[in-house]
């Protein structure tokens, strides 16, 4: 045990873990597990409110990824690893304005479906079982070792005793709450955490901030932060930047950025699922405004810290060196944000802030395990094997029961699997580089399929299978490219692919599962046209100071 960890702080992070799966279980059992349909579990009975849905993404979304992630690359290249957040504010209006209209009106469950009513059965089961593999294996396995890894350096001594229980521990805390409730546990549960991991990121950033400070002052800290490190307060790299590579400049805001956050917002499970349970379109659209505005609070809890811990390191202050050094000399760049909260957090708050990090990681956990299970269930299990069953016993499938099985099972493949990742350097990187392997292809056949009449199944998977190789080609060129700027190519090169091959095998006009799409589908209210104004207006002001 970390001897800088007290009793106190002891108290109140298990009185944070008994309140959170304590009203977990408690709400998911208003409603007895028999008497629960499949929207009631996957869906939360499609009752969400706005806030909820906002809070709900924001929990989902922020986890051990981007407190120890992104912090590690805040110390590792600075601030510019913040585009990935403000931009992501923007694409949420987009996301909302463009892409919701035409998730509700078909009703949807899941991403995959939706690829089904559009393109083809085969195609979606592709989609299926690709997305069940990166919520597995790259999702839940980098959250869980992330997680570990900050709880080995605050609570333990940083030698790595602690990451194998640890890993299991928050498997446990998320399942006992996520497997029985289904999606209105977590979505109602995350009001908590988006609060608690708010609170706990900003203790961190003033506590960082007054230790670098000359005279104990935040407006000291921030001064002596931008004296500092200067260069590493901006938002576009120069080429001649060491992170360049990771955060190609300029070209990122109107390339592969897009890309990333485009997949990511708009069609990734684990997050869009939140707004698929709201009350209406309208309730959709504003929840996921509300969470644009959280979007731009986040980089200065998390990215700032990893930039202090850079300030320092540089300065060789508070035995900073040693601690986010490994033993090989490589930069230790993911400790940074643990390692700011076992040094310098007093005693009570540091419980606080390791409960508010706890907070971010089971959201994020629970929302893959969530979606994960929806996934399987409704999109491979029951069109699949539900129908045998009933053909051979007469008898409907339940199918709650499924969801909650195959969790369990998705979650015991990522414990045993999440320990293999400690030789990673960036995580937050790692993740986004993997990734962004397969994510252009599909944006390009949903793009194209939510927009364009022509776009034919064929097209579609003929694009999304050649957009591997291509991704992997541009990877692996003599001539080195930015990963981002690879997202962008890709994307582009497996849309002219998709239109090609579409053109060609269109037998009508149009093709025949294209969706009709009217003006009016895409009328916003006057609220979400001042919240969106306002996203853009804050948008230029943050560019304009961090350029």
């Amino acid at each position: 045990m970390n001897p800088a960890f007290h009793t106190i702080d002891i108290i109140i992070f298990a009185a944070y873990l008994l309140v959170i799966v304590g009203l977990g279980i408690w709400i998911s059992h208003r409603k007895k597990n028999k008497d629960k349909t499949a929207e009631d579990y996957f869906l939360a009975g499609k009752s969400l409110p706005w806030w909820t849905i906002g809070a709900s993404l924001i929990a989902a979304n922020i986890s051990a990824e981007q407190f120890i992630g992104m912090s590690g690359s805040g110390f590792a290249g600075g601030f510019a690893v913040a585009s990935y957040e403000f931009m992501a504010a923007l694409t949420l209006i987009i996301v909302a304005k463009y892409f919701m209209p035409v998730f509700v009106k078909q009703g949807i469950y899941t991403i995959p479906q939706f690829v089904e009513q559009r393109y083809s059965r085969n195609l979606k089961t592709i989609l299926a079982v690709f997305w069940l593999g990166l919520f597995i294996f790259v999702n839940l396995t980098s959250v869980l070792f992330l997680g570990a890894k900050a709880i080995d350096t605050i609570i333990g001594t940083g030698d790595g005793s602690l990451i194998i229980p640890a890993i299991f521990g928050l498997g446990f805390i998320a399942a006992l709450y996520s497997i029985t409730g289904g999606l209105s546990s977590v979505a109602w549960t995350d009001i908590l955490q988006v609060v608690l991991l708010v609170v706990g990121g900003l203790i961190t950033t003033v506590v960082a901030l007054l230790y670098v400070s000359p005279d104990g002052t935040i407006g000291s800290g921030i001064r002596h932060l931008s004296d500092a490190a200067g260069d590493r307060l901006h938002l576009i790299l120069p080429k001649d930047d060491p992170e360049y590579h990771n955060l190609p400049g300029i070209v990122m805001l109107i390339g592969g950025l897009w890309v990333a956050n485009l997949y990511y917002w708009g069609f990734n499970q684990y997050i869009i699922q939140r707004a698929f349970a709201a009350k209406s379109l309208q309730e959709a659209q504003k929840g996921l405004a509300f969470a644009a505005f959280l979007k731009l609070i986040i980089p200065f809890i998390v990215v700032i810290p990893g930039v202090v811990a850079y300030v320092m390191y540089t300065e060789g202050s508070f035995g900073a060196v040693e601690a986010l050094t490994k033993a090989n000399g490589a930069l230790n760049n993911d400790n940074a944000y643990p390692w700011l909260i076992s040094t310098f957090i007093p005693t009570g708050l540091k419980g606080l802030v390791l409960a508010a990090l706890a907070a971010a990681i089971v959201s994020s956990l629970a929302s893959m395990l969530n979606s994960a299970s929806t996934i399987f269930t409704m999109d491979i299990f029951r069109p699949y094997f539900a129908p045998k069953v009933k053909e051979k016993t007469g008898k409907e499938v339940r199918l709650v029961p499924v969801g909650q099985i195959s969790a369990g099972v998705f979650l015991v493949i990522a414990c045993l699997i999440a320990p293999m990742l400690g030789s990673v350097g960036q995580m937050f990187q790692y993740i986004q580089e993997y990734t962004g392997l397969v994510s252009p292809g599909i944006l390009a056949l949903f793009l194209l399929g939510l927009f364009w009449k022509k776009t034919t199944n064929k097209g579609a998977i003929t694009g999304v299978v050649l957009s591997i190789p291509i991704a992997l080609a541009l990877k692996f060129m003599p001539i080195e490219m930015p990963f981002l700027d690879q997202m962008f190519y890709t994307c582009l090169l497996t849309m002219a692919i998709i239109v090609m091959v579409s053109l060609s095998t269109c037998e009508g006009e149009d093709d025949v599962r294209a969706i009709p799409l009217v003006a009016s589908m895409f009328k916003t209210k006057r609220d979400f046209h001042i919240a969106a104004y306002a996203i853009f207006v804050l948008l230029v002001v943050i560019y304009a100071v961090f350029w």
